[in-house]
């Protein structure tokens, strides 16, 4: 995955993480399954031109839903929170 737009599909904005932007310096984003700790720190310093001091990644299950016709199994979704370097910062809106 040398495309950094195939690894971060979209940043995750929530209370808790953007409590956790500001607080702590730790953003957290939507990432593709496939992608790797490397993978995403590049990407994150390519995208966003900040230095990545650690990221830690969650794979979160897919809850099953109840559609007209049964139950619907949704698809695992893979969550990373990046920690930056102190003297960065990242302006997501």
């Amino acid at each position: 995955m040398k495309n950094p737009l195939y690894v971060i599909k979209k940043p995750i904005i929530t209370e808790k993480a953007t409590h956790c932007a500001d607080e702590h310096n730790r953003h957290t984003f939507l990432v593709n399954r496939r992608a790797t700790k490397t993978a995403i720190k590049h990407a994150v310093e390519e995208l966003y031109s900040v230095r990545v001091v650690e990221v830690s990644t969650q794979v979160r299950k897919g809850r099953r839903r109840r559609m007209r016709h049964g139950y619907v199994q949704e698809s695992e979704t893979k969550k990373a929170v990046v920690k930056l370097h102190p003297e960065d910062s990242i302006e997501l809106f």
